[in-house]
């Protein structure tokens, strides 16, 4: 069995026209639902053993920002193909992995990383409180956890169970 955490990047500035969508870095509020999701993610005790991140800015940052690892931290890998991916090309990238990475947190964009945990749900026979969040909407700074039950090679629908979706606490 493997753990599958996908991630939302944390809200970014607004899109200037003098800068390309993938230099955009995080705005105050995003990094400070980062740190909010630092203590969530630590309090939940979620520690990948990989960490595949896209390599646009706001990624990036959003991982320095959750990343809450101090005795362990887990081999973090930037991947281009990850910007902006549809939750096809999502799905083959994770197909890619080597049986030995038991957990891996993916960072990335919507709407793939949307369309791919209502996918991945989807396989589910009954749907839970976790389901109809995940159905609301993938929101920034927002994780789904999956319980995947099948080899990396064979990750599908039927194959992986939502565990819950991770929002960071509300300020305060």
């Amino acid at each position: 069995m493997h753990q599958l955490i996908l991630m939302r990047h944390a809200k970014a500035e607004r899109a200037r026209d003098d800068q390309a969508d993938h230099d955009r870095a995080l705005s105050p509020a995003g990094r400070e639902a980062a740190r909010r999701m630092r203590n969530r993610l630590r309090g939940l005790a979620i520690e990948p053993d990989v960490v595949l991140v896209s390599s646009a800015r706001r990624t990036r940052e959003t991982l320095e920002g959750v990343a809450f690892w101090e005795d362990r931290t887990p081999n973090i890998e930037v991947m281009e193909t990850l910007y902006m991916a549809p939750a096809a090309r999502l799905l083959e990238i994770l197909r890619e992995l080597r049986e030995t990475m038991l957990s891996v947190m993916l960072v990335g964009h919507n709407p793939g990383l949307h369309e791919l945990a209502l996918m991945l749900a989807s396989g589910a026979q009954a749907r839970d409180a976790a389901h109809a969040r995940l159905e609301e909407g993938f929101p920034t700074m927002r994780a789904a956890e999956f319980l995947v039950l099948t080899p990396w090679r064979d990750l599908r629908p039927a194959g992986a169970r939502l565990q819950r979706v991770i929002d960071p606490p509300p300020p305060g």
